[in-house]
């Protein structure tokens, strides 16, 4: 992979990280405050729905370091090692974890009869983005599941092919 393009992957992955802090950080907390003061009812679910928000960002973030690592693996030439396995388990156990923190959402969404002002259209759009992430989440894991298992048969047949030469 030309280096050009793996300086422009790892800034983008700086660029995603910095901007979950901030999200982490500032803009989950706010938005929730905000919501608390515009439907105060809201004021129970805040801080389970911010903790639940703040991890499904920190799965992004810890998937988006193993993604570093295999780039580093990529650039040294040493992507098709062992050690790389770990870092594709990581991906897949951060979309797992992220995926079942959405269904936890969905589920509680779906249950709680959380009162919502107006037509109830917040908690309707709010089930449906998590029902979303539920199915993209999956998703991604099975995708990476098949990626890694096509990773193992390149690792196998690269040492069958060392044995050769």
């Amino acid at each position: 992979m030309h280096r050009l393009f793996i300086v422009a992957l790892r800034a983008g992955i700086v660029a995603a990280i910095m901007a979950g802090l901030f999200g982490q950080i500032v803009v989950i907390p706010t938005t929730a405050a905000d919501e608390v003061d515009r439907f105060p009812p809201y004021a129970p679910f805040a801080t389970p729905y911010v903790t639940v928000a703040i991890l499904g960002v920190a799965c992004v973030q810890v998937a988006l370091v193993a993604v570093w690592m295999l780039l580093a693996m990529v650039r040294r030439g040493a992507i098709f090692t062992p050690l790389a396995f770990r870092w594709v388990d990581t991906i897949i156990a951060s979309s797992v974890v992220a995926t079942l923190l959405a269904l936890g959402v969905t589920g509680h969404l779906a249950l709680a009869g959380i009162p919502t002002p107006d037509d109830g259209m917040e908690a309707i759009g709010a089930l449906g983005a998590a029902m979303v992430s539920v199915g993209v989440g999956a998703a991604f894991a099975m995708l990476m599941v098949i990626m890694r298992s096509l990773l193992r048969k390149a690792t196998d047949l690269q040492a069958e092919m060392a044995e050769v030469v």
